[in-house]
């Protein structure tokens, strides 16, 4: 039953993970971070990103061009650039160690201490990602409310709003922790066989011509 458990266990968080990484590598790089409708001009729609700006019109056209700067870009933009491209490498990083951990994966299959380690660490690199990949996404939804409720720009200026990779980093971030929490406490609910301790015998006895039992000569002391 434990094992069965474990096996589900690691099968599961596995698959979260995968799909939060999977999640998390679209959210950086989908320019849907920000949405902006203009009042004046219904027809266009702007949305921001990490890496560029686009412009999608009623005629299906979309027009994008790249943020011109790193350094001329807002604090918020900068650093998400930096923990999402993080995040993205420690899922990596966690699917390499995870898949090597995973019981029935050959990878060191005559070793269960270390796929037991490689798998723990596996389930702390996703959620380390999983954290990369909250953190920012949050950051940038905080000051979207800021700016959208800010009383000192006038209501006639167009307001930035929530895009769709906000809600589907949260949802990769959550995925990425999960998973990785699923595989750590099957890593820890591991435990390796230990040998059994050896029995002790006893020295074997042979029946004496009287009847009596006499040490195995092997065993007996030497008398002079």
């Amino acid at each position: 039953m434990a094992g069965g458990w474990r096996v589900k266990a690691q099968a599961g968080g596995m698959l979260l993970a995968l799909l939060g990484w999977v999640s998390s590598c679209v959210t950086t790089f989908v320019p849907l971070w920000k949405s902006l409708n203009l009042d004046l001009n219904e027809l266009e729609v702007w949305t921001m990103g990490l890496w560029q700006v686009c412009i999608a019109r009623e005629e299906g056209s979309v027009e994008c061009r790249a943020h011109g700067s790193f350094l001329a870009l807002p604090p918020a933009l900068r650093v998400s650039r930096l923990l999402m491209c993080l995040s993205n490498g420690l899922g990596l990083l966690g699917c390499l160690l995870a898949a090597s951990g995973l019981q029935g994966w050959r990878a060191c299959e005559d070793k269960p201490g270390l796929k037991r380690r490689l798998l723990l660490a596996g389930g702390a690199a996703f959620g380390t990602a999983g954290t990369g990949t909250l953190a920012p996404v949050s950051w940038v939804a905080y000051n979207t409310i800021l700016d959208f409720w800010d009383d000192t720009v006038p209501d006639i200026v167009p307001r930035w709003e929530f895009g769709e990779a906000i809600f589907l980093g949260w949802f990769a971030g959550a995925f990425l922790a999960a998973g990785g929490l699923l595989l750590a406490c099957s890593a820890c609910s591991t435990r390796t066989a230990k040998p059994p301790a050896p029995t002790c015998r006893q020295a074997p006895v042979t029946r004496g011509p009287a009847g009596g039992h006499h040490p195995h000569p092997k065993n007996a002391d030497l008398v002079i």
